[in-house]
């Protein structure tokens, strides 16, 4: 159901700032914006004004008005361009909720308001949301190619070749005795839907491709105590993130940081040197480390190259074997896939451009059409259950595998939020930020 009070928020970010932006959307807009400036600019022009509450001017900025259905959200939308200090902008706040009709928005309402006025669809508005959000260029061009209409366009697709389907069948099943019916359409229908019924399942199992898009390459750094992890993680971050002392085991928990290289978001993760444990404390450090080294898409294996420890229970992951302390070896030539030294600097960039080749297949896909979110895989893995149900049902059943097509297109039509998807709004739009 759409609303019909009008919401205001500030969407331009932290303060103070040089410019601070505050929305409102519904139809009180055009009154609002007349009762503090003292008239409405004209549509998408900036108008230089002051901004009062009523004797008191609170500012001096720029207006602008968007009339619906031109709009991003599809109602009367407004903008107040005002200076970015804490002072300014509550007071234009605070006269915005004294006003009748008026309220402060809440998480994610102004896409949600875009995408009940039929502005932009599910997917495209969970790419708004990843654009804003976006710290790299694969995930911003990830982000930018989901907000457009190539979702909408594949599922909607898929899902007419469903309804088509279904309704062959049902003509068979209405109309068997016409002579402008086929008599079967087992050669024809059904064949269509195994290729159809690859073609979700092939694309809902590029999930994780997406995930690591969105969320980042994950490396995790194993080895023995005092290899080096710890310095190798400050090295490539290239601040202080962990301590870093001689004393074996300093590290009991995991330690994060996100890097950015060559465009791609990769999740460096410090763990508990690897040994028998000398207390509960580390051994629960440890445990944590292989849980988080068995979800990895990389595990560097670093070792002390001057001492090297032997690792045991690697494992079964891509891995590269890195050797540390290259300064302190003396004609040795260990077999390392790289061989640094953290205290020199040394072999640093040749392991930053490894993860770089590692991490450059994922980059590549950014403009591909991947399924993004946990929600559109189980739909599209839901689709595939219902279609494999009506590809192996009893072959008189026309009419329960037929339902199964309807469920299956459904499905389908909830992704971009075609069909009944009134139960999820909420949950999907207060991800967003306020103002958004």
């Amino acid at each position: 159901m759409i609303a019909r009070d009008t919401i205001f928020a500030l969407s331009s970010g932290a303060l103070p700032s040089g410019v601070a932006v505050v929305r409102l959307s519904g139809p009180a807009t055009a009154g609002v914006l007349e009762r503090m400036t003292g008239s409405v600019p004209p549509p998408r022009r900036a108008k230089l004004t002051a901004i009062a509450n009523g004797e008191d001017v609170l500012d001096r900025g720029l207006c602008l008005f968007f009339p619906g259905p031109t709009s991003f959200t599809g109602e009367d939308c407004g903008e107040l361009h005002l200076h970015g200090g804490r002072a300014v902008v509550a007071a234009v706040l605070d006269t915005l909720g004294s006003l009748p009709g008026m309220r402060a928005a809440e998480a994610g309402e102004f896409t949600k308001r875009a995408f009940l006025h039929g502005k932009v669809d599910l997917t495209g508005a969970e790419a708004l949301s990843d654009l804003i959000a976006a710290e790299t260029e694969a995930q911003r061009r990830f982000a930018l190619a989901n907000s457009s209409e190539q979702h909408r366009m594949l599922y909607e697709g898929w899902r007419q070749q469903l309804i088509h389907a279904r309704a062959m069948i049902e003509a068979e099943l209405d109309f068997a005795d016409e002579s402008d019916v086929p008599g079967s359409v087992a050669e024809t229908v059904w064949a269509e839907v195994t290729d159809l019924r690859a073609a979700i399942s092939a694309h809902a199992a590029t999930y994780r491709d997406a995930e690591i898009l969105r969320d980042g390459y994950q490396v995790v750094i194993l080895g023995a105590p005092n290899a080096g992890k710890s310095s190798l993680l400050n090295a490539l971050a290239r601040r202080d993130v962990a301590i870093v002392t001689d004393e074996p085991g300093t590290t009991r928990d995991i330690l994060e940081v996100n890097l950015d290289i060559g465009g791609m978001k990769v999740v460096l993760t410090d763990t508990a040197g690897i040994r028998e444990a000398r207390g509960r404390v580390e051994a629960i450090g440890i445990e944590r480390s292989l849980e988080r080294a068995e979800r990895a898409d990389l595990v560097l294996l670093l070792e002390d190259a001057a001492a090297p420890v032997p690792f045991r229970g690697l494992p079964d992951r891509p891995f590269l074997r890195v050797g540390n302390k290259s300064d302190l070896l003396v004609g040795q030539s260990p077999d390392y896939d790289c061989l640094i030294s953290t205290a020199s600097g040394d072999g640093l960039e040749r392991l930053l451009d490894l993860l770089r080749e590692r991490s450059a297949g994922y980059r590549e896909r950014a403009g591909e059409i991947l399924p993004f979110r946990a929600r559109h895989v189980a739909l599209l893995n839901e689709a595939v259950e219902s279609l494999d149900a009506a590809l192996h049902g009893v072959p008189e059943d026309l009419e329960l595998r037929a339902e199964n097509l309807r469920v299956a297109s459904a499905a389908l039509g909830r992704v971009c939020g075609d069909i009944d998807v009134e139960d999820l709004l909420d949950t999907i739009f207060s991800s967003f930020c306020i103002g958004k």
